[in-house]
């Protein structure tokens, strides 16, 4: 199972990357294990702002749906439009082609709130 360095991590399954004031939020490896072949992605509409735990996407996987909460509040920049056609880039690069969305940062606060990867790593074992 991997775990990047550059990433956090929430205890709900989802990895967050910052840069530049935005996030660039997927679902974790362990996450796209436990859901097997995602089949479904919906995903938010650019421009639509979240508070942190609301419901940023659902994924719909052969055996279950899943909700995707957002780590953080902010606003949504840009979505995985890949995701639509070829949901299962989930499942085949959770880290890289399988990012869900991008999102201007509201309150850079709540990144201290997240997990590292050695916590995230101890919470999954």
């Amino acid at each position: 199972m991997e775990i990047r360095d550059n990433v956090l991590y929430t205890e709900t399954h989802e990895w967050v990357l910052k840069k530049d004031g935005t996030a660039r939020i997927g679902v974790t490896d362990h996450a796209q294990e436990t859901l097997t072949d995602v089949v479904f992605v919906e995903l938010p509409d650019v421009g639509k702002e979240f508070k942190k735990g609301d419901v940023l996407a659902t994924l719909e996987s052969v055996k279950s749906v899943a909700e995707v909460y957002s780590p953080l509040s902010g606003t949504i920049q840009s979505v995985n439009e890949r995701l639509h056609n070829e949901p299962g880039l989930i499942n085949s690069s959770p880290y890289d082609e399988g990012w869900l969305v991008e999102m201007r940062i509201q309150d850079e606060g709540e990144l201290k709130e997240l997990l590292s990867p050695e916590a995230y790593a101890e919470k999954i074992e």
